[in-house]
């Protein structure tokens, strides 16, 4: 730390207790009280520097007492800085310091200690040491600083906070690699191994450290808030890069807010390149927790992808711990519904603090954050909002992040689905949220739905029917498909439905089939497929068996349609009787479809199989027809 040298005599001052007393062999003859210590000095030294003290004096003296006492209860700094001030009015060695300056230039101002009453008086020294050493260095900027939260009410004037905390923001916005700028850090006198750094010709005896974007946050994060909020301002006006901004907050909030710690865990998906700062001895109180939480809501720059998403996921819950204004809870509910394809199911695994505790984690908060979501959604025209500033949207013509979302959120209906105090119409709500163009496929909200179904096994049919709605039948993979055709919780009707849309999809891809069987004996007919008789033969033979094929495979599926229709009537009338299980059901229709299968496939293979017997023994006859026909030679 910089320091000047003040003073040349030696030290004669002893403390006593609470008084201290000045030992130049005369007797002293006024007492200066400051607080709870007094002074026992000696006139002339004092008037001839201040012109506060020679006022004060002056009036002591016309009351005629041979040792006056006067009472300084307003001295910026009280008895320690004005113990300074007295060594300096003596003449005695002092230093001048990034730690003192700032008392002493308020103590200078209000004593009125200007050149008016003696050169080089302390105004002056101490604005010198201001001006050319301690606002040209960082850390000396920075301790200078933090000095200024006790003379508040001495500073209107002076603009010493200002001036500091324009100087540490000017440092900060400044990039090293261009300008060249020394980012030093004073750690006593040191020497870099090519020798000292110089800056303006002058040796400064620091090493520089390293200059990447971050190098500032920990410093700044020693700051009150009041102080760190001023110089986060001065930085935004002086144009600094707004995720810079996000990155110290960020800093900032994980140092004084302990619930984000443990709300996050040990790891941090979007780590930066600084440090997570250590944990304080005595945190905050919650009052002023709750302060602090609202003011870096303000100052977060609204824009996607500034701040971890896990982050403000920290923010929330720490909210909704504290008890915030429900405003500011809304606030970070939309910060994350602006990028909640960004977070993990893990995030959205929100306990429930509320004093009722209904339910395990907070369903309500993931509702809002959805909705938040979709709203952006819509604004932008199914694509993803990657700005929003000042009303302006920018917008990303991609669906990924709406699919993400909805995969998402059916994870996250599967975590709570097993919460048997979770209610129906709120699992449905959430469920019904996510647009059907979302889902390419409805395998994560089946599970979800039938982990529901296990958990509350005390639902009627009717409700289970409704649940069970908010599938489409339609876009349930083949695996999903075979799950619920054997799954017993599942209402009848449903499960007749998923059959009849697996019986529909199969028609199709054999109708498809058939279509390209079509097509490729068009094609060989207009003489588009091979270059040889042979070629044309084979082929022909092979589409023949093909089509002998499909026409078995349409009548079994002609079969099995009946025979579906017959099981619907056959299930409708069981269902009225008591004695029904479902185990009858699935076997026999299970068994009946996959018989059915079976023999179509075996058709079509016996049929190849005879077809190229017949081939076979037509080449065998031509062969021998030729032999016998051969003239013998003797």
């Amino acid at each position: 730390m910089a320091c000047m040298k003040l003073g040349s005599k030696t030290d004669a001052f002893k403390r006593q207790g609470q008084a201290w007393f000045c030992t130049t062999g005369l007797p002293s003859d006024i007492v200066v009280e400051v607080g709870e210590m007094s002074f026992h000095l000696h006139k002339f030294p004092l008037l001839s520097r201040s012109g506060v003290m020679e006022r004060l004096i002056a009036e002591a003296s016309e009351e005629g007492e041979e040792k006056c006492s006067i009472c300084l209860p307003d001295i910026p700094g009280g008895a320690k800085t004005f113990e300074l001030v007295a060594k300096f009015c003596y003449g005695v060695k002092l230093e001048l310091t990034a730690s003192n300056v700032v008392y002493l230039r308020s103590a200078a101002e209000h004593l009125e200690m200007t050149e008016e009453y003696g050169e080089g008086n302390l105004i002056t020294k101490t604005e010198t040491f201001l001006n050319q050493v301690v606002l040209r260095n960082w850390k000396d900027s920075l301790r200078a600083l933090q000095t200024c939260d006790d003379i508040i009410s001495y500073d209107d004037g002076l603009n010493v906070t200002k001036r500091c905390i324009e100087s540490l923001a000017m440092k900060a916005s400044t990039d090293p690699n261009l300008s060249g700028w020394p980012i030093m850090e004073y750690g006593g006198p040191m020497q870099s191994p090519g020798g000292s750094v110089l800056w303006n010709g002058i040796s400064t005896g620091a090493r520089v450290k390293n200059t990447s974007s971050d190098w500032w946050y920990e410093d700044a994060s020693t700051l009150s808030f009041p102080r760190y909020k001023r110089l986060i301002a001065v930085m935004e006006s002086r144009g600094i890069r707004q995720e810079i901004i996000a990155g110290s907050l960020t800093f900032y909030a994980k140092k004084y807010l302990p619930g984000l710690n443990r709300c996050q865990g040990a790891t941090d998906t979007n780590s930066s390149t600084c440090v997570a700062p250590v944990a304080l001895e005595a945190p905050p109180s919650e009052e002023d927790q709750k302060l602090l939480l609202e003011e870096i809501d303000r100052l977060l720059p609204i824009q996607k992808g500034l701040v971890p998403t896990n982050f403000l996921f920290g923010l929330l819950q720490t909210a909704l711990i504290l008890q915030v204004s429900p405003s500011y809870i809304s606030n970070f509910e939309k910060r994350i519904g602006m990028q909640l394809d960004q977070a993990t199911l893990e995030d959205l695994l929100i306990p429930n603090f509320s004093c009722s505790m209904e339910t395990l984690y907070n369903v309500d908060c993931v509702q809002q954050i959805l909705e938040h979501f979709l709203a952006m959604d819509q604004i932008t025209g199914g694509a993803s909002p990657s700005l929003v500033d000042d009303g302006q949207i920018t917008a990303s013509p991609s669906l990924t992040p709406v699919t993400l979302v909805a995969k998402l959120i059916d994870g996250y209906l599967a975590e709570v689905a097993s919460d048997v105090n979770l209610k129906l119409p709120k699992f449905q709500a959430l469920a019904a949220s996510v647009p059907d163009y979302a889902r390419h496929l409805d395998d994560g909200l089946y599970r979800a739905v039938d982990i529901y179904l296990k958990s509350h096994p005390w639902l009627s049919e009717s409700e289970k029917e409704q649940l069970c709605q908010l599938m489409d039948c339609q876009k349930l993979s083949l695996e999903a498909c075979t799950h619920a055709a054997q799954n017993e919780r599942l209402p009848l009707r449903i499960v007749v439905q998923i059959l009849f849309f697996e019986q529909l999809q199969l028609r199709t891809s054999i109708t498809g089939c058939l279509l390209v069987s079509d097509n490729l004996d068009g094609s060989r007919q207009s003489g588009l497929a091979g270059p040889t008789e042979r070629g044309w033969a084979s082929t022909a033979r092979e589409n023949q068996v093909l089509k002998v094929g499909m026409d078995n495979m349409r009548t079994r599926v002609s079969e099995l349609e009946k025979e579906c229709s017959n099981m619907k009537q056959e299930i409708e009338r069981l269902g009225r009787v008591k004695s029904f299980t479902w185990g009858n059901v699935s076997k026999r229709f299970g068994f009946k479809l996959k018989s059915r299968m079976c023999s179509a496939q075996e058709g079509s293979i016996s049929n190849q199989n005879t077809e190229s017997r017949k081939n076979e023994k037509l080449k065998d006859r031509q062969g021998q027809h030729k032999k016998n026909s051969t003239p013998k030679f003797r």
